[in-house]
C-alpha cells in the first residue's frame, strides 16, 4: 500500500511538473479577461473628449488586465474540487492537477502585485483600490461566499465583474462619475441572464456540484422568467446613455437593435425553447455586450 501511495504521489508530482505557459495563460481566463478590458477601454475613451495618454492607456490596460486575471487563477484554485466534477470544467489546470494550487497562487499573488504597482505608479490611486476592490469582489466574495450560499449569487457577485467601465473611466479622471456608473448599471444587468442561460444548459453539471445556481433552487422556468425580466430592464436602462446625452443617435439604434436581439432569444427560451437555445443564448450575450461597447465607442468618435 505505501509503495503504491509513493506511485501516486509520483505520478501527481510530475503532472504538476509537466504545467507549460499554456496552463498558467488558461488560469487567466483570457477569454472573459479581453471582454471586461474591452469595457475598460471603452470607459477610458468616453471619459475624455482627447486622445488618451498613451501611458495612463498602456499602464491602465495592463494593470486592469492583471488584476482581473489574478481573480480569475484565485477563482480557478477555489473552485478545483468543484471544477473537477463538472464537465466544462474538469480539465481546467488546477482541477486536472496540472498546476498546484500553491503555484496558482503565486502566479496569482505575482501578476496582482505586477498590476497594482502598474495602476498605483502611473495611472492613480483611486482606480489603483478600486480594482483590487473588485479582485477581492469576485475572488472571495463571490467565489468562496456567494457562490455557495444563495441562488442570487451571480447577481450580487456580478458588481465585482461589471467595475472595468468605471475603473477605465476613474484611470482617465482620477474621479468617479455618473457615466462611468451607467457603464457599470448595463454590464451588472446583462450578467445574471447571461450567465443564467449558461446555469440552465449546465444544470446537471451545477447539481452534481451542489452549487445554488437558480435552475436547481428554484427551476428552470422560473430562471427563464428571470431571464426575461433582466432582459427588459437592461432594454430600459440600455436607453439612459441617449436621455442623458452620454450617447447619440447611432448608440441609441444600435443598442436597440442588441437588446431587441437579446430579448427575441430571451422569450424563444422561455416560449420556444429547443435543446440549443440556452446556449445559443448565451452565447449571443456575449457578443451582445462586446458589439455594444463598440458601439459606444464608434458613437464616441463619430458622433451623428
Amino acid at each position: 500500500m505505501g509503495r503504491t501511495a509513493s506511485i501516486t504521489t509520483k505520478k501527481a508530482s510530475v503532472t504538476v511538473n509537466t504545467a507549460s505557459w499554456r496552463d498558467y495563460y488558461e488560469l487567466t481566463k483570457p477569454r472573459v479577461v479581453m471582454l471586461l478590458l474591452l469595457t475598460a477601454l471603452v470607459g477610458m475613451c468616453l471619459a475624455t473628449e482627447t486622445w488618451i495618454d498613451p501611458i495612463i492607456l498602456v499602464a491602465g490596460m495592463f494593470g486592469i488586465g492583471m488584476l482581473s486575471s489574478a481573480a480569475a487563477v484565485i477563482n480557478h484554485v477555489v473552485d478545483h474540487k468543484i471544477d473537477s466534477v463538472m464537465a466544462r470544467t474538469f480539465n481546467r489546470p488546477v482541477a486536472k492537477g496540472r498546476v498546484s494550487p500553491k503555484r496558482a497562487l503565486i502566479f496569482a499573488f505575482t501578476i496582482a502585485t505586477l498590476g497594482f504597482i502598474s495602476l498605483a505608479v502611473f495611472v492613480n490611486m483611486l482606480t489603483a483600490w478600486l480594482t483590487l476592490l473588485s479582485l477581492v469582489g469576485y475572488a472571495v466574495i463571490y467565489t468562496m461566499y456567494l457562490k455557495r450560499a444563495t441562488p442570487q449569487n451571480i447577481v450580487i457577485g456580478g458588481l465585482a465583474g461589471a467595475a472595468p467601465p468605471l475603473l477605465g473611466w476613474t484611470a482617465v479622471t482620477g474621479e468617479i462619475h455618473a457615466y462611468g456608473l451607467l457603464l457599470v448599471l448595463i454590464v451588472f444587468t446583462w450578467t445574471p441572464p447571461h450567465f443564467w442561460a449558461l446555469a440552465i444548459h449546465r444544470e446537471k453539471d451545477y447539481a452534481k456540484a451542489e452549487i445554488p445556481m437558480l435552475p436547481n433552487t428554484h427551476g428552470v422556468e422560473f430562471t427563464k422568467t428571470c431571464i426575461v425580466l433582466y432582459t427588459v430592464l437592461l432594454c430600459l436602462i440600455g436607453v439612459l446613455p441617449y436621455l442623458t446625452g452620454m450617447s447619440g443617435i447611432t448608440y441609441l439604434i444600435g443598442s436597440t437593435l442588441l437588446n431587441g436581439y437579446f430579448l427575441y432569444m430571451a422569450l424563444k427560451l422561455k416560449y420556444n425553447p429547443t435543446e440549443e437555445t440556452a446556449m445559443a443564448t448565451f452565447k449571443f450575450s456575449i457578443l451582445h455586450l462586446m458589439v455594444l461597447f463598440l458601439v459606444l465607442l464608434v458613437d464616441h468618435y463619430l458622433p451623428i
